[in-house]
């Protein structure tokens, strides 16, 4: 696919257009450092949103989750998606309330997602989640066994129709707010993983994998 998108009427940034990126490969910045996406649909008229693990490869995006989930089950018979994903990256605290923002990066992706039948693409599709969260680790863990499998459905969903948000920079007031006696700046935010802790059941002569000593996010 191009590495550009252009916007559609469901995908065109209406509020803030200024912020929007219609290019794909700052989208797929945001996407592989995120942990979490929020998938939402509607049955019966009644909408939801649901947050699970996720992972990417090329111009597809792979969701799992229980084959007796409602979510995965109703998204399987082709109910239009919407998944979101967002990461924050400061609070932006101005002079006057109306003023306030967050600096973040987020993408909505639009279109139907399809369950992976073929047993090989199913564990491919497992493995791309696994290495997307903590890259390294699916090979030095058990796979999954044909119980599992049956009791786990994947979704790939095409990103045909998406677009990107992102926010960065300074505090912006009103200029008769910039005499206004507060402080004012932004407040990064920053994902820092914090010491592993060894499960009290791990034999101790096994060492602590790199992946984990010295574990980061790719960031864009």
């Amino acid at each position: 696919m191009s590495q550009s998108s252009a916007p559609t009427p469901r995908t065109r940034i209406v509020r803030e257009p200024q912020r929007a990126v219609y290019d794909r490969a700052t989208a797929y910045e945001i996407l592989d450092e995120g942990f979490i996406c929020h998938v939402g649909f509607a049955i019966d008229g009644q909408p939801f949103v649901i947050p699970t693990g996720y992972g990417r490869s090329g111009d597809n995006l792979y969701i799992h989750g229980s084959a007796a989930s409602r979510m995965l089950r109703n998204l399987d018979q082709g109910i239009a998606v919407c998944v979101t994903v967002t990461l924050l990256d400061g609070l932006v605290l101005a002079r006057s309330i109306f003023n306030h923002s967050m600096n973040y990066r987020s993408v909505v992706v639009l279109g139907t997602a399809t369950a992976i039948t073929d047993p090989n693409e199913k564990l491919e599709a497992l493995r791309l989640l696994s290495e997307h969260i903590l890259p390294g680790r699916w090979a030095e863990s058990r796979f999954p066994n044909e119980k599992e499998l049956k009791a786990t459905l994947a979704l790939r969903l095409p990103i045909e129709e998406f677009s990107a948000k992102v926010r960065q920079g300074p505090v912006i007031d009103d200029e008769e707010d910039y005499s206004f006696r507060t402080w004012a700046g932004v407040l990064p935010f920053n994902t820092v993983p914090g010491s592993p802790i060894r499960d009290e059941r791990c034999d101790p002569s096994i060492p602590e994998p790199e992946y984990v000593a010295h574990y980061a996010r790719p960031r864009s």
